[in-house]
């Protein structure tokens, strides 16, 4: 379907990719994989016609619908959510118009045998087949599906779409996209924005409803796995294509390096000897058949190469934070939102001087407006926020495209906001995030998302803050990076307050936990994983579907859990906060009583679902064509997702 044949990209005496081939065909599932700024966004580029490489040739199958959803994006304003994704149907006008136009033509023209003749019937039915596939069911409910799987509530799709988060409008995007039935899907980092339910249904949509050609540039491992069948490594210029996912690709990758190594000592161990031969019998005439025959044995050897590694990475060390008051941030009653919408309803939160937070929950929920009221950009409609005192906050915004100056170069980025000793050490803060030489002189315009983001964390190093405000920002870094710049945050003496979906990111990082949820913020004391484990969750994606607390606790006013006390108390040990042996055991069988009714309820519940799944798997086993596939799909994966919560609780009790 497409192809890309000896293609080499460079930027004046620096090649990115270098002779590099790959064939795409029909339904091939590609992940494709590399460090930040490797070329993996130019190959997608290029496959858009969105840039022109300095050699070679791309071929594209003629009529061939492309769905492109980049890593940085304009989005467009002015519009509703619905009228908004509603513009893919303007495609479906044109169509139509088309065809009546071809009709017309057709029906005046008499030059049946004539090659202009012979163009007008394969247009028309070329167009008859795409709006057959267009119009297989009405565009407002393909729209409505769409969007309610990706995470809007019917709610809002009448809300205009400067009012949602970046998060939520790359989401308008991707709709348009899918709506478009394209023949070939080339998602950039889609998983960014998206919060973990969104990410299972985009999952399940690409493995099961989409059936065209997919290639992924992601970070998320689990991701890659489930949707990809092949993973194309970037590296140093060079392709590497294994035909297997993501994971498999990585224990693959380490043995054919493991082999390469262990071939060429062995050949390196056997040209030595060789040569040791040659030289010591070199002028030996008994010897000097052999010799020859050494001589010409050397010649004839094809030398084995190791395959070239990538293993520079970036090197983050914060400057010492200088001391602040002991509150650093603080937010009292406060009702937080824009004027078309209120997000936070009685908000109280209160960071401390050196603490490590984390605000967690779904996009949309009221993280980056908390962040704005930090900063400075935004005040709340009521209540009281305030940033202690001698805080000194240093932002990295979730949106990069919109802080750094794309017309600036990748030094003066820097050089412009860097003041006395500083602007001295400019190179080597640069070269610690990986931009040596000639980068150093590239334009923030050309810079891949992970360069971006890499350069957006350079800003914060040219300044001593106490106080670093982090939303996503590990978005589209690699995972070696994330895993230093974890390191470095985990060093740091100053105060920290991160927005992140990742749990890997955030384990052992941070110390308290902040959770955005239906217009409240609840405080977690503890790490994530304490976090999670009184959630009653093993990752993110059964928190965000509202995964049940944990058995045996109870939650306080701020959002903590704590152990029963005396329901686990020793017999004989008795605690001041302890109750008299009768008001415990009437206590008790209340507790009893009130678990055996729920229990009773929940199995009721599990026949339910059980009974329903198995009419859904009966109708998919034989569907006929008056069945919509995909919705039945979604109907049995909320099933399923409904009774696993249950059986889990179940078992629990």
């Amino acid at each position: 379907m497409i192809s890309l044949d000896d293609i080499t990209v460079s930027y004046g005496g620096f090649t990115l990719l270098d002779s590099v081939s790959l064939h795409i065909g029909d339904r091939d599932r590609i992940g494709l994989v590399g460090k930040n700024g490797a070329g993996k966004s130019t190959m997608l580029k290029l496959i858009m016609d969105l840039q022109s490489p300095t050699s070679g040739k791309i071929t594209r199958t003629a009529g061939q619908r492309i769905g492109y959803l980049p890593q940085i994006m304009e989005h467009h304003r002015g519009r509703t959510v619905i009228e908004e994704v509603m513009t893919v149907y303007e495609e479906l006008d044109r169509l139509n118009r088309r065809l009546d136009e071809i009709s017309l033509e057709l029906a005046e023209r008499t030059d049946y045998e004539s090659d202009g003749y012979h163009r007008l019937m394969v247009e028309l039915n070329e167009v008859n087949d795409a709006l057959v596939l267009a119009q297989g069911e009405a565009p407002e409910e393909s729209v409505e599906r769409t969007l309610t799987g990706l995470g809007f509530k019917k709610s809002e799709f009448r809300r205009r779409t400067e009012t949602f988060s970046q998060g939520w409008n790359m989401r308008i995007e991707l709709a348009k996209i899918l709506l478009r039935h394209p023949d070939v899907l080339l998602l950039d980092e889609p998983t960014n924005h998206l919060d973990i339910e969104s990410i299972q249904w985009l999952e399940d949509y690409l493995k099961g409803s989409y059936t065209g050609s997919l290639v992924l540039i992601s970070h998320d491992r689990r991701f890659l796995d489930n949707c990809t069948t092949r993973t194309v490594e970037v590296m140093l210029g060079r392709l590497y294509d294994y035909k297997v996912p993501y994971s498999q690709y990585v224990e693959l990758r380490k043995e054919r390096i493991a082999q390469q190594k262990a071939a060429y000592a062995n050949q390196q161990r056997m040209i030595e000897k060789t040569e040791e031969f040659i030289e010591k019998f070199r002028y030996k005439p008994t010897k000097s058949n052999q010799v020859q025959s050494r001589v010409k044995q050397l010649e004839r050897i094809e030398r084995i190469e190791i395959d070239d590694e990538d293993l520079s990475q970036i090197t983050v060390k914060f400057p010492p934070a200088p001391r602040s008051g002991d509150v650093a941030f603080e937010v009292k009653d406060a009702v937080i939102g824009y004027p078309q919408k209120t997000v936070l309803q009685g908000a109280n939160l209160i960071v401390r001087r050196g603490e490590k937070v984390a605000f967690v929950g779904r996009n949309g929920e009221g993280k980056t407006t908390m962040m704005r009221v930090l900063t400075g950009e935004l005040a709340p409609f009521s209540g009281e926020a305030k940033v202690g005192y001698n805080v000194d906050i240093g932002y990295y915004a979730q949106n990069q495209e919109d802080v750094l100056d794309k017309k600036a170069t990748v030094y003066d980025t820097l050089d412009r906001i860097a003041v006395g000793e500083v602007r001295t050490k400019l190179r080597d803060i640069l070269a610690a995030f990986l931009f040596k030489g000639d980068d150093i002189d590239k334009k923030v315009a050309v810079l891949s998302g992970g360069e971006r983001s890499r350069l957006a964390m350079a800003r914060l190093m040219l300044h001593s803050h106490n106080l670093l405000a982090l939303d996503e920002p590990t978005n589209h870094m690699d995972i070696r990076s994330k895993d230093v710049l974890k390191q470095a945050l985990q060093a740091y003496n100053g105060t920290i307050i991160v927005v992140s979906h990742d749990r890997d990111f955030l384990n052992g990082l941070v110390d308290k936990v902040y959770e955005f949820i239906d217009g409240k913020v609840k405080e977690h004391l503890g790490g994530v994983d304490d976090f999670l484990r009184r959630k009653k969750a093993e990752s993110f994606r059964d928190i965000e579907r509202g995964a049940p607390a944990l058995p045996g606790s109870v939650q306080s006013a701020r959002g903590e859990v704590s152990p029963r006390e005396t329901v686990n108390a020793a017999p004989g040990k008795r605690t001041q906060a302890q109750q008299p042996d009768y008001q415990l055991q009437k206590r008790q069988s209340r507790e009893e009583k009130r678990s055996k009714n729920r229990q009773n309820q929940l199995e009721k519940q599990i026949t339910e679902l059980e009974t329903k799944m198995a009419a859904i798997e009966k109708m998919l086993s034989a569907p006929t064509p008056d069945i919509d596939i995909m919705e039945l799909t979604r109907q049995y994966l909320e099933c399923k997702r409904d009774l696993d919560a249950r059986m889990e609780e179940w078992a629990n009790l």
